[in-house]
């Protein structure tokens, strides 16, 4: 059987109000966040709720190959950690992770900056021609593509499955109820895009904005 994955997890002092389960953006965005969700996290246990900020297989700490892992397999995933919750769950997506939250069982959802995987995938495979060109290596989007139909792709220092690529190609966030959809910036939660980062950095400001409206939300829902 393969290594349980790592889940950090931050309780409030007293019985949780609920559990906030949060879906980090993938790939290389997760480390550019993880930073800032975890002081939201901090927030968030201070406002009495529990949260769990799990990695998915192939990712941070995960002993599982990434080359091994694919959306299907992420979606199978945060299912398993959801429904082992007790009590009412709200699930959190940032970026790409709006991508396989639906089919947690979860009580409302919330998503910052929702992005699609054919966008997620473009911003990769250009970084990949980039790279290639400054090592003197010609590649396009078009043959990188086209190589990956067979065999797995380095994009971005990801190791990438023919599947995962597929898959990444055609995915959309899908319909939950009820959902609060919110962008970053002034029409929605106040921060920088840290996802565009060339390095992991913090945001105190936006970690305490994110907590808040989670907080807002979950009143809305009847949560608590």
């Amino acid at each position: 059987m393969p290594a349980p994955e790592h889940n950090l997890r931050i309780d409030p002092d007293a019985a949780p109000r609920a559990t906030i389960l949060f879906v980090p953006p993938l790939f290389e965005e997760a480390n550019r966040t993880r930073r800032t969700l975890v002081l939201a996290m901090r927030a968030l246990a201070g406002e009495g709720f529990a949260t769990l900020l799990p990695d998915l297989p192939g990712q941070n700490e995960s002993l599982t190959p990434l080359e091994a892992a694919d959306l299907e397999s992420w979606h199978s995933a945060l299912a398993d950690i959801a429904a082992a919750i007790d009590g009412p769950v709200i699930v959190v997506s940032l970026r790409g992770g709006a991508l396989i939250d639906h089919r947690a069982k979860a009580d409302a959802w919330w998503r910052l900056a929702p992005a699609s995987g054919a966008s997620l995938l473009r911003t990769l495979l250009r970084a990949r021609v980039s790279a290639d060109r400054e090592v003197g290596v010609t590649s396009s989007i078009e043959s990188l593509t086209e190589a990956a139909r067979s065999e797995p792709l380095l994009l971005a220092g990801n190791r990438l499955s023919p599947a995962m690529i597929a898959q990444l190609g055609s995915a959309e966030a899908q319909p939950v109820e009820p959902l609060r959809s919110i962008a970053l910036g002034a029409d929605g939660i106040a921060g920088t895009p840290l996802w565009l980062r060339a390095e992991p950095g913090e945001d105190a400001e936006m970690a305490r904005a994110i907590a808040a409206d989670i907080t807002a939300w979950s009143k809305t829902c009847g949560i608590i």
